[in-house]
């Protein structure tokens, strides 16, 4: 027990040091007896306010009416065994005991148990606003929209002074820095709701003639709180503000376990301001690393590609003829007619020479009866018969003989050589094909169709100088080939046969 002891008089101040001292603790211990000896076991009746749930295990929460609250904690034990899960805003009949708490001079209910009484009336309230704007369609998910991957102007409603406004604009800038309109507002008490409203269709009502620029998405936030700290984003008409939005709109109230109307008719949810600010905005550094990593596997595409194409290239030449095949095929094939021709031309003499003799075989027995000069003129008429033949085809055989040499002199790389081109060879003879196959200091020929001139590549380091060495030597042309001569040796006329 506690005694009070009156104010010394004037007289009484030389017994002062008389009376008992009593140290801060002993003055805490004994209120915590008078306490506890007095309400041993109470049953309080009140509704859950800031309710929060540690990590230790113990929860604490406020029970309060419409006159006093009063602390309460429920340790870690008894809040294992509690068979339903307290929340802000229930009405609960609480078993327990009064106690202090020392450090910071309160007193405190510590609940053993807890059981519910009822919805308290902000709940039910609450609850009934939640039912008549979802029947309206506020909440359908259809209504929503998609928020904007990178605004360049964003929109704040929040109170200037608080720590929620400085949390946004660090993390944006800590992220991608933007632009930030801020409207300043009430966040608790009378007149909050209508502000903030006001604020949301201000933002709105802004467009390309406006001196402040209309944002590209809004930003409703406030820090945590009870239930009664946040009621102004219960209202109905925050509500309907939300609702009424064109520009996409993300609510961060409270903290992530708080939940107010607004958040079922905003676009997005956010569990914090800096959420918040985590969801409008993504990470410039993150954009940056993502397009250089597109840059580089663009890069190394292009690269692929480059080199499959080079290969196929690579192979198409390798599979194509040279002019040099194409002429020697050429060749080969009048080589082969020339020869036929010949052995032709052989084999046709030697059966009409054969047919000569049957038929002067059977003229033998006629010479003796026939004058003489009716077997002359019979012999004459068919040597020159034979010989009208073997000159037709002979003729018919030059005129195939000559197509083929056109056909051969028109595929001939001397026709290039004539319209301007040229033709590089190393000094062994073989074909610069590219110019990598011609390094600093090679001695090259370059043939014209006029002859052929020596060159040397410089030492330059991008590509060779072709320099004169020797004055242009023209190549023998080659000789055209003699006429077919007939037997006897007059050219261009068919002799005879015997």
């Amino acid at each position: 027990m506690i005694e009070v002891y009156e104010p010394m008089g004037e007289n009484e101040a030389g017994s002062a040091p008389n009376l008992p001292e009593y140290s801060v603790s002993e003055i805490a211990a004994a209120v915590k007896r008078t306490v506890e000896d007095n309400f041993g076991y109470v049953r309080v009746r009140g509704e859950i306010s800031g309710f929060m749930a540690a990590r230790s295990g113990h929860i604490y929460f406020s029970l309060k009416d419409d006159r006093a609250v009063i602390d309460s904690v429920i340790w870690r034990g008894p809040a294992g065994k509690l068979r339903f899960q307290p929340e802000d805003g229930l009405e609960v009949i609480c078993t327990g005991k009064l106690s202090t708490y020392a450090p910071r001079s309160r007193y405190q209910l510590v609940v053993e148990a807890m059981e519910p009484a009822g919805v308290g009336a902000l709940m039910a309230l609450l609850e009934e606003r939640r039912q008549k704007l979802s029947a309206e369609g506020l909440f359908a998910q259809e209504r929503k929209v998609a928020l904007p991957y990178l605004p360049a102007v964003i929109g704040v409603v929040t109170s200037p002074t608080g720590a929620v406004i400085r949390d946004i604009l660090h993390r944006l800038r800590e992220r991608f820095p933007c632009r930030v309109l801020l409207w300043p507002v009430l966040v608790q008490g009378k007149g909050a709701a209508e502000q903030v409203a006001a604020a949301i269709r201000g933002f709105n009502a802004l467009d390309a003639t406006s001196t402040v620029p209309r944002p590209d998405l809004l930003i409703v936030a406030r820090g945590g709180g009870s239930i009664e700290d946040l009621w102004a984003f219960n209202e109905e008409v925050v509500a309907r503000a939300v609702a009424e939005s064109k520009i996409p709109l993300i609510s961060a109230v409270g903290h992530e376990t708080d939940t107010t109307l607004i958040d079922f008719v905003s676009d997005r949810r956010a569990p914090t301001p800096t959420a918040a600010a985590e969801i409008a905005v993504p990470v410039r550094a993150e954009l940056v690393a993502g397009n250089q990593d597109l840059g580089r596997r663009l890069g190394l595409s292009l690269q692929r590609l480059l080199a499959e194409r080079r290969r196929d290239l690579d192979g198409l030449a390798r599979g194509l003829r040279g002019p040099r095949e194409l002429l020697a095929l050429a060749r080969q094939r009048l080589d082969e007619g020339a020869e036929r021709l010949h052995r032709a031309l052989l084999i046709f003499g030697g059966e009409k020479r054969n047919a000569l003799t049957a038929i002067a075989a059977r003229l033998r027995p006629r010479l003796v009866l026939e004058p003489i000069e009716a077997d002359g003129r019979t012999l004459q008429d068919l040597q020159g018969r034979l010989q009208r033949s073997v000159r037709g085809r002979v003729s018919e055989h030059r005129l195939r003989l000559g197509g083929l040499a056109q056909l051969l002199n028109s595929l001939s790389f001397e026709r290039v050589l004539e319209r301007g081109y040229a033709m590089v060879r190393r000094r062994d003879g073989g074909v610069v094909m590219a110019a990598a196959q011609a390094g600093p200091g090679s001695a090259l020929a370059v043939r014209f169709h006029d002859g052929e001139v020596a060159v040397t590549v410089d030492d330059g380091p991008a590509k060779g100088t072709a320099k004169p060495q020797a004055k242009p030597r023209a190549e023998p042309r080659a000789k055209p080939k003699a006429k077919p001569q007939a037997p006897g040796g007059k050219p261009g006329n068919q002799g005879s046969l015997f």
